[in-house]
Order: C-alpha cells, then sequence, then structure tokens
C-alpha cells in the first residue's frame, strides 16, 4: 500500500465546530478503514496546519475520492503529499541509471 501525508487546516467553519473535530477525525479513520487503508498517525499540531495525518491506501483514486469528501464538508482546506519511505526512495534512487 502506499502512504500518503495529509497536511490538514481548518476553515474557519471548522474551527467555530472545534468540539467536533474529534469526531470527524474517529469518522474520517473509520472511511479510511473502511476503503482498504490504514490510519497511520494522526497529529494535532499548531504552526502552518493544524492536523497532519498519515495514512496508508491501496490507490491514489481512494485517497481522491476520501480527500473530496473531507473537503466537500466545508471544514478544513487540505494537501495530499504521496510519501515513500526511506527504503522505497533508497531503492528508486538506486535504479537511476
Amino acid at each position: 500500500m502506499s502512504h500518503y501525508i495529509l497536511l490538514i487546516k481548518w476553515t474557519e467553519q471548522g474551527i467555530s465546530k472545534i468540539k467536533d473535530s474529534p469526531d470527524r477525525y474517529n469518522s474520517f479513520r473509520a472511511s479510511v478503514e473502511k476503503a482498504g487503508g490504514k490510519l497511520v498517525a494522526g497529529y494535532y499540531t499548531f504552526g502552518k496546519y493544524d492536523v497532519v495525518i498519515i495514512i496508508e491506501a491501496p490507490t491514489d483514486e481512494i485517497v481522491m475520492s476520501l480527500m473530496l469528501k473531507v473537503g466537500s464538508s466545508g471544514n478544513v482546506k487540505s494537501q495530499t503529499l504521496k510519501a515513500f519511505t526511506a527504503e522505497e526512495g533508497i531503492r528508486i534512487i538506486k535504479d537511476l541509471s
């Protein structure tokens, strides 16, 4: 499975409903698992992003669908990064011609 790093910022709507955030997080975890993925880690942060989540998912299409659903709620804006483990990155670099 591929890894993805989700960088999340609350919208004004999302921050005004901050007490619902734990429920939204758990709902997202359930959606990832239902789609065949795994929520690896989640962090509430301060600085440029409010939440950072790392997931594993079978396909890019599943992640796009999950993030479109999350975004359509209006509570957050997000950036999604497809990530490679260090071992995967090293293998890719070693295979360069």
